[in-house]
């Protein structure tokens, strides 16, 4: 008795969640996704052109928020033709075997002022690592825009690898930064 009333709880809970994924739109045009690293202590810049997000959440009612983002790592950028031909190489991104990177949330947690903390877990070259993620949020008008960043450890993720493991060439650290313009989410 319990199983058959089970299935129909979860269908209808599965139900009323998919009109808040469905209407809540990643906006690529206003949305950004921008890393720096340092080579020789100099900043390298660079961003990513394509990226997508599955987005449900409510700022009232966090905890019960998803987010599933994924980068196609073949759309990073440098503004260097040479550069962008070895990331994609097998000691950098490895697209070939790693076409994208994921970040899927475990957790969303209020901290007061459109402040959250978004728990998760980022998959990025066959390594995955939990990763805790600060995003604030404004709104103006239909739009709400997520913004945050945090440093990843590129070893940790096997980027960077062979002869550029070396940090005195390319700092471990790398800061990601982002920007992200959804439409559907409900008012702060």
């Amino acid at each position: 008795m319990l199983k058959t009333l089970t299935w129909p709880l979860v269908a209808a809970t599965l139900l009323m969640m998919a009109p808040a994924f469905a209407q809540q739109k990643l906006v690529p045009a206003q949305s950004e996704i921008v890393f720096t690293s340092r080579q020789l202590g100099v900043p390298v810049e660079g961003r990513f052109k394509r990226f997508e997000a599955q987005v449900a959440f409510d700022p009232k009612k966090p905890e019960a928020g998803r987010i599933d983002f994924t980068v196609d790592l073949a759309s990073a950028s440098l503004g260097v033709a040479e550069v962008e031909a070895e990331l994609v190489k097998p000691d950098w991104f490895h697209t070939a075997r790693f076409p994208q990177a994921r970040f899927v949330s475990r957790s969303i947690k209020a901290l007061g002022g459109g402040r959250f903390e978004v728990a998760g877990q980022l998959s990025l070259k066959g390594t995955a690592r939990d990763v805790v993620v600060p995003v604030a949020l404004t709104q103006a008008g239909g739009t709400t825009t997520a913004t945050g960043q945090f440093t990843l450890q590129r070893l940790a993720f096997k980027i960077g690898d062979g002869e550029w493991a070396d940090t005195s060439m390319v700092a471990n650290d790398v800061q990601v930064r982002f920007k992200l313009a959804l439409t559907g989410v409900p008012a702060l």
